[in-house]
């Protein structure tokens, strides 16, 4: 089943892609969902893509393929493997990432699920301006604590509760059974979309001659730097050579390709992420005065530097930033980039050529399409909750996998679109949203898998050293003749990079 999902992936993004060979099979976590089969088709159709994009660098002998010799896979066809156990741990990453041996905290006193009237609302308070909002709309003054919060759901319907933090700029979910769900106008509109959108835009040609491959093949963060000269891998993540699982000399099968990271909070950041572990360089861009949750801005910029750019007074250090890159992906409410003047048309008319990656809660259509929200939300609002447990109280899914799921998403749409380009040329859009990837999990039934244990993930873990202490973290599933994508530099600190591509070594 999960090879023919990767197939199914594979045609719908209008690409052909080697096939995979699947190792392992549900159930691997504890729901009634089949969370391996997803993690793995997602994560294998990632790995899939980056072996013919690999695979086709090769033939052309475009600079980056650095003069060597080809591989068996790009001689014949590549050995593409994902392990479903792997990919399941993979959607996982952040309950098993540590820093000096602590684990994160990730929800905020007053996130969670409160029981209401009629049913159950779950409410997002992880940034201070959601708690604020949602205080606001229970009528409840700054500072009230969980206790209030609880009492004042409990006179109240879920959806009126919903709609009220919605209106106040807030995020929040009422619990949906399944059937609610598939009722409601937003499920109808998300029906109509595809699970990964790949269009072509307006905007000039880009050529492959115009938007090959930079460089050896290096990312970006193993010439940039990440502070004090941290980053030693201790768990044979080194580029080429003993113990990295690569041949001396090996270059990075997305080396070259420069990926502009405008996300928060783990989708977007696990595309980002995804993609410099094949060797992208990638360059996340935050500003000072947003809100992250601190763990998790960590735990997903294995890879990646980071630098800030205020919008509001700086715009044009983007849009310079946006003339050199290849991938841009976003995850901020759908039109406000735009309203920005960095909407895909506008960054295809900066940079002909270019991919721009959406990431959405609820898709682009719909009563829904500029709401905001979150993997818990979703999974609240589109019936997960409801059907993971008893249906008489939310039991969230053992992984926020619909965030990692479409994160992978995301990346395997990134690379699909770059093939497109070298193909066909043009500018391309790609559009993945939470609810569109909660829709794809229901779509592959369902499993015996509630009563399952978590799986093994010690073999799965790596440490590495930086800033921030000892990591230890998962490492990225996935191999293509043998060789498994990796990170080669720790998370930076926010900011500790300029607003400058890394130079090509």
């Amino acid at each position: 089943m999960t090879a023919r999902l990767i197939r199914e992936l594979g045609a719908g993004a209008g690409v052909t892609l080697p096939e995979v060979r699947v190792i392992g099979e549900d159930p691997v976590l504890p729901s009634v969902f089949p969370l391996g089969t997803m993690a793995a088709a997602s994560a294998g159709a990632l790995t899939a893509a980056v072996a013919a994009y690999a695979a086709r660098a090769g033939e052309s002998g475009e600079e980056g393929a650095g003069g060597r010799q080809p591989t068996r896979g790009e001689l014949g066809d590549p050995d593409v493997t994902i392990d479903v156990r792997h990919a399941a741990v993979a959607f996982q990453s952040e309950r098993h990432f540590r820093a000096d041996g602590k684990a994160m905290d990730v929800w905020a006193e007053l996130s969670g699920d409160y029981r209401t009237s009629d049913g159950w609302i779950r409410l997002h308070c992880n940034f201070d301006h959601h708690r604020d909002a949602a205080m606001r709309a229970l009528g409840l003054s700054p500072g009230s604590g969980k206790e209030d919060v609880g009492r004042a759901c409990a006179g109240r319907t879920a959806v009126e509760i919903e709609e009220a933090v919605i209106h106040e700029g807030g995020c929040a979910a009422a619990m949906r059974s399944r059937a609610e769900w598939l009722a409601h106008p937003q499920a109808r509109a998300l029906a109509g979309l595809p699970l990964v959108g790949v269009s072509r835009l307006s905007g000039g040609d880009g050529r492959p001659s115009e938007t090959g491959r930079r460089g050896t093949g290096r990312s970006g963060a193993d010439s940039g730097g990440t502070g004090g000269g941290a980053g030693r891998a201790r768990a044979g993540h080194t580029r080429g050579g003993p113990g990295s699982g690569l041949p001396a000399g090996t270059e990075r099968p997305l080396g070259g390709v420069r990926v502009l990271d405008l996300t928060r909070v783990i989708a977007g950041p696990v595309a980002a992420r995804a993609l410099a572990a094949y060797g992208a360089d990638v360059l996340h861009v935050g500003a000072a005065h947003l809100p992250e949750v601190p763990g998790l801005v960590v735990e997903t910029a294995f890879g990646k530097r980071s630098c800030h750019i205020d919008l509001r007074s700086e715009a044009d250090k983007l849009r310079e930033l946006v003339r050199q890159a290849d991938v841009v992906i976003q995850a901020y409410r759908p039109g406000a980039l735009r309203a920005r003047g960095f909407g895909p048309d506008d960054l295809a008319a900066l940079r002909p050529g270019i991919v721009c990656v959406d990431i959405s809660a609820y898709g682009t259509r719909g009563p829904w399409a500029s709401r905001r929200g979150f993997d818990s939300l979703v999974q609240m609002a589109c019936g997960i909750a409801h059907e993971n447990g008893d249906g008489l109280r939310p039991s969230p899914l053992p992984a926020q996998a619909l965030d990692h799921g479409t994160g992978y998403l995301a990346a395997f749409g990134a690379v699909a679109a770059l093939l497109r380009r070298a193909a066909e040329g043009g500018s391309w859009h790609v559009e993945v949203s939470l609810a569109r990837t909660a829709a794809w999990l229901d779509d592959l039934g369902r499993i015996d898998g509630a009563g399952v244990r978590q799986p093994r993930v010690e073999d799965l873990l790596a440490t590495m050293d930086s800033s921030f202490g000892t990591l230890t973290y998962v490492t990225p599933p996935g191999a293509v003749d043998g060789t498994r994508p990796h990170w080669t530099s720790p998370p930076p600190r926010q900011g500790e990079h300029p607003a400058a591509w890394a130079p090509s070594p």
